[in-house]
């Protein structure tokens, strides 16, 4: 099967930053491909060459004649007055078909991500929603190839489900930047590191991000040998060149100049080993208490809306609780609440004498007016106080991979990455016994996350997690608590149980109850409006879903098999299978609304 795109040669430079020379890269028709990378690597500007709305400075992109490319970026904003449904079908202007069609197809697809009021203004949307709006009208579009920088950006967990089930159920080539490992497991069958540490500049490997790593692992193995054999042979050529001439031997100059190419080898091989990461260490403010904190019927409404009611908890030290739920369910309310910032409308909250909290805020408030050095040394000087000693700003600076040239840079200038990292470090200098960590992850790359996790793993205190890093979340938290907005909520062992929970309990849809599975039955006045007929196919119709949904399911279960996804005719089989089964559910949802329609 001939590729959908290839590139040869390709060199690209910014200023005098080169990110990347003689790039390699091709992309097949049934490719899912993850792209990963330090924060500056040239991740964007790669997929926005893969677009070709980048140009290459070195080099050629080959594109297969008559592709259809679709490409997300990282920000998704519209023009004022611009309605959902025209946002949809303006992204098919160029797609044969009439406008009916083209509108039908679009309600279709705005249905799917979970957008109803086809009417609304794009601009008036959520930020999570204005995402789905984008990937809708990408997904309109009938990509060959679908280009997504930093996708989950803005979603919440259920629109990041909505996403993978998108992805998965559609046989098409995509490239996906993203830092949401556990989103890279699931949906990418290729990853590939874009980093100046490799000799290519990047590292390929077939499989998901588990797979990925492995093979990481295994090229630094390799790294870190050739780096001792160069060792050994640069020791044994500066032994010959420390002897006099005579001892030298002849062709001193060739050995001379050999001996000079094994250093410089050598030297490159250390700098690529050199990964810099961020180095975390949360300070724990001590105490050995057993009960941090309880809390105990906690109740809180915000314009009308509960948002959860009667809630009981208790964090102890070493408790990690992740907090979940869909955009406005409460998740940072409840923070608010128990870090003491809001007070509930019902409950009590109990806390240790002396207990030491500290707040990391998503909104990434910092002062525009400072400096980094400012920022880094908030009792000012050219030192922090860290864990009882003193540690100057260049060191305390380089920590957290920002150079010394920096330090005099406006906060104004720095990256979101670089902000998020700044705020990390100011929490480090506060001891804590509880750390309430809100959107900690939002624009960190993956090594720091990685460091992140780690550091949040050893720290001796009590956490409570807001994130939709779900790798994060099922790693690190004991305990997971799901808030629905609507006043449930539920708690859950790890993330992998609540999520099988959304799914079946996914808002809008028929629900099961927990006796066999059974649909919660209607209230049958309301079918007295229907025909005969639409009343016998109203009573049967949550049993066609909920089989219809099964059938979905075990469909997506069978593409996301490894045996299956290694094996290209059986994959695109199953992914057939998979569509057709999407096509019967919303088939399914479509009558069901018509028939709820004339019940009204």
């Amino acid at each position: 099967m001939a590729a959908l795109l290839s590139c040869a040669g390709v060199g690209k430079s910014f200023g005098p930053k080169l990110l990347f020379e003689n790039l390699a890269l091709t992309l097949d028709p049934d490719d899912r491909l993850g792209i990963i990378g330090p924060n500056g690597s040239g991740k964007s500007t790669l997929l926005k060459m893969m677009a070709g709305s980048e140009p290459v400075d070195r080099g050629e992109f080959f594109r297969r004649k008559g592709m259809r490319i679709a490409y997300v970026g990282q920000e998704s904003e519209f023009p004022e007055g611009l309605g959902a449904m025209e946002a949809v079908v303006e992204a098919m202007a160029d797609l044969p078909g009439e406008g009916y069609e083209h509108e039908a197809a679009a309600r279709k697809s705005l249905s799917r991500a979970g957008i109803s009021d086809v009417s609304v203004e794009a601009r008036s949307l959520s930020g999570g929603y204005k995402k789905r709006l984008a990937i809708a009208a990408a997904l309109t579009r009938e990509p060959h190839l679908l280009l997504l920088d930093e996708p989950t950006n803005h979603l919440d967990l259920e629109g990041i489900l909505w996403l993978e089930s998108a992805l998965l159920a559609r046989s098409f080539a995509c490239a996906v930047i993203s830092h949401d490992r556990y989103f890279l497991e699931r949906v990418a069958n290729r990853m590939m590191e874009v980093d100046r540490a490799y000799e290519q500049g990047m590292l390929l490997a077939a499989g998901g991000y588990r797979r990925f790593l492995e093979e990481k692992q295994a090229y630094l193995e390799v790294m870190r040998k050739r780096e001792r054999s160069l060792t050994i042979q640069v020791k044994r050529e500066l032994e010959w060149l420390g002897r006099g001439p005579k001892a030298r031997g002849g062709k001193a100059k060739h050995r001379k100049d050999s001996a000079g190419e094994l250093i410089e080898r050598l030297e490159d091989v250390r700098t690529r080993r050199r990964q810099a990461t961020a180095e975390l260490d949360f300070d724990s403010a001590g105490g050995r208490s057993k009960e941090l904190l309880a809390a105990e019927g906690l109740a809180k409404s915000i314009n009308g809306v509960q948002l959860f009611n009667g809630l009981d908890l208790i964090l102890s030290p070493k408790s990690r609780l992740g907090l979940v739920g869909p955009n406005g369910s409460g998740k940072t309310t409840l923070l608010r609440i128990l870090g003491g910032r809001l007070e509930p409308d019902c409950g009590a909250i109990k806390v240790k004498d002396g207990l030491k909290t500290v707040w990391f805020d998503q909104h990434r408030a910092l002062d525009e007016g400072l400096s980094l050095r400012q920022a880094l040394t908030p009792s000012g000087g050219d030192a922090v106080i860290y864990r009882g000693r003193s540690v100057h700003v260049n060191a305390w600076a380089s920590r957290f991979l920002f150079r010394s040239e920096q330090l005099d840079l406006s906060l104004s200038r720095l990256s979101g990455g670089e902000r998020a990292r700044v705020l990390i470090a100011r929490l480090m200098l506060q001891p804590a016994d509880l750390l309430l960590l809100d959107e900690p992850t939002n624009d960190l790359d993956i090594p720091t996350l990685e460091v992140l996790e780690e550091s949040l793993e050893s720290f001796p205190g009590a956490l409570v997690l807001v994130t939709h890093d779900r790798m994060l979340l099922e790693r690190l938290c004991t305990r997971i608590l799901g808030l629905d907005g609507r006043g449930e909520s539920v708690f859950a062992a790890d993330y992998r149980q609540w999520e099988d929970q959304l799914l079946q309990t996914a808002s809008g849809k028929p629900q099961a109850r927990s006796n066999g599975g059974k649909p919660a039955p209607r209230v049958q006045e309301r079918a007295r409006k229907l025909s005969y007929m639409d009343q016998r196919e109203w009573e049967g119709m949550e049993d066609r879903i909920l089989e219809a949904e099964e059938r979905l399911e075990s469909c997506r279960k069978a593409v996301e098999d490894p045996a299956v996804a290694s094996d290209a005719s059986q994959l695109q089989g199953r992914l057939v299978e998979l569509e057709e089964a999407q096509r019967q559910v919303d088939a399914l949802y479509q009558r069901w609304s018509e028939l709820e329609t004339k019940l009204h």
